[in-house]
């Protein structure tokens, strides 16, 4: 696992915590050094502050999705939904905003990792929605033939959604059964739906999902 963090004692508190559940903990202190120790240690996740020299915890992310898909975690000190939504954009998976307690880090972490192994776990599987083709074991998207490139949290919605195409999927039933958050889906973290299925519209194609409004998203049988 890779900590990025400039503030040193924060970062030393997170690596203790996370080293007492068991987990190899490696850490970055500004920009450039994350982005060289996530190419050398190819971590199973990414706790990333959005604050950070050299460049921010966005551009961090940008860089290392574009690299490999990998679940991030990002930390804000500022409670702004525009960098939720910016953060969530280039690429993480969830976010926490300063201050927080190790209890509830640690459970964001145990959630994203739980998705990860629900994923590796499954079993071969693909499958295909009119022009879109899923394959669940290589977690590669096509639309029209075009291959389409994911983040993990992208990935695990998209599949969430055609499994049922046409169904209407409640923005807070996609937070507990994708993001594995047990919360009331309201704010920032219906915002954090939002943002993602924004993502996958600019990537697959706008006429992919349809919004039902005051509800959620339906999953359209593209021809």
């Amino acid at each position: 696992m890779l900590v990025v963090e400039d503030d040193l004692t924060i970062a030393a508190s997170i690596a203790a915590r996370l080293r007492a559940e068991g987990f190899a903990v490696e850490l970055a202190h500004d920009g450039p050094a994350a982005v060289e120790a996530e190419a050398a240690t190819g971590p199973d996740l990414v706790v990333l502050d959005v604050m950070l020299p050299g460049f921010d915890g966005l551009e961090v992310c940008r860089r290392i999705q574009a690299r490999r898909p990998v679940p991030v975690l990002m930390l804000t000190a500022r409670a702004d939904e525009t960098d939720l939504l910016v953060g969530l954009g280039v690429g993480a998976d969830d976010y926490l905003t300063k201050p927080f307690s190790m209890r509830v880090l640690s459970a964001r972490i145990q959630a994203l990792l739980r998705r990860v192994d629900r994923s590796a776990l499954a079993a071969p599987e693909r499958i295909v929605v009119g022009d879109l083709e899923i394959d669940i074991d290589e977690r590669r998207v096509r639309r029209g033939g075009a291959p389409a490139r994911l983040t993990p949290i992208e990935f695990d919605l998209l599949v969430h959604l055609a499994r049922r195409p046409r169904a209407v999927h409640p923005r807070e039933r996609l937070l507990h059964e994708v993001w594995d958050w047990d919360v009331q889906g309201t704010g920032a973290a219906t915002r954090a739906v939002d943002s993602h299925i924004k993502a996958l519209r600019r990537k697959l194609g706008a006429d992919l999902i349809r919004t039902v409004h005051g509800v959620g998203y339906a999953l359209e049988v593209p021809a």
